[in-house]
């Protein structure tokens, strides 16, 4: 059973490149394959983008993608969720205030999975690593930059989700334990901050061709999937006002 009520993306939808003029966009995780994806969407929608991940070099390469494809220059933050402290995340919201003067959104596409593994041989660190990037580190993140979101006329956070029905099966360990762990806390969320600024929304993709994907399904010819642009386009939607009836509801990508 879910804790939240699903919606699905209108119909015929796409953005506009105005759609998310004049917003200022985080994404976590943008060197992966849906962060990148949902940092060039919202470029293209007309938002100014902050780029975070643990990997400078790797978000330097996207940098030069997304000037090369003539998108806005989007902004690097290097951030690494596995060991970010609290002080940190304060100190990124600090310079967002300072250097931006406003936060409208955050998409938080980081994902942390070590493969599809019985409990019995299921390393502890991996398993502290997946809940904590999976879902304590969004946490510290999104209190940091709430105040920031609350200033904004309309504001939302957008967090990932994966399958229910295969995050409770075997072998999916804290991996599924985080994404059941992460609904119930856009659950929680949405019911402190639904009647104000800030959106709460949860985004379920349908399959698709990412690292993670391959890593989970590696018998499974990985080029037969569609690449990670639908699933951004669904963000842009989440992060722009169109959304607001979708707010504390999983948007499902998947087909019926």
């Amino acid at each position: 059973m879910t804790a939240l009520p699903t919606s699905r993306l209108p119909f015929d939808w796409m953005p506009a490149a105005d759609t998310l003029a004049g917003r200022v966009v985080l994404v976590t995780g943008a060197s992966g394959g849906l962060g990148s994806a949902v940092a060039r969407a919202a470029s293209r929608a007309g938002a100014t983008v902050v780029i975070t991940g643990k990997r400078k070099r790797q978000l330097e390469q996207l940098y030069d993608a997304m000037m090369k494809e003539g998108l806005s220059e989007p902004i690097i933050h290097p951030l690494d969720m596995e060991v970010a402290t609290p002080r940190e995340y304060a100190a990124l919201a600090e310079g967002l205030e300072r250097d931006l003067g406003r936060l409208d959104g955050i998409v938080h596409a980081a994902a942390s999975f070590a493969g599809l593994t019985p409990i019995a041989m299921h390393k502890p660190d991996d398993w502290l690593r997946a809940l904590h990037v999976n879902v304590s580190a969004p946490f510290a993140l999104t209190q940091a930059c709430m105040p920031l979101l609350m200033q904004a006329s309309d504001s939302s956070v957008v967090f990932v989700l994966d399958d229910p029905a295969l995050m409770q099966r075997a072998h999916w360990g804290s991996y599924g334990v985080s994404k059941a762990a992460l609904e119930r806390f856009v659950a929680i969320l949405h019911e402190e901050t639904d009647s104000g600024p800030l959106r709460t929304h949860a985004l379920l993709p349908a399959p698709m061709r990412t690292a993670l994907r391959r890593l989970a399904y590696f018998g499974e010819d990985i080029l037969q999937r569609p690449l990670p642009d639908v699933t951004a386009e669904a963000a842009v939607y989440l992060l722009s006002a169109q959304a607001m009836n979708a707010r504390g509801s999983i948007l499902d990508l998947r087909a019926d």
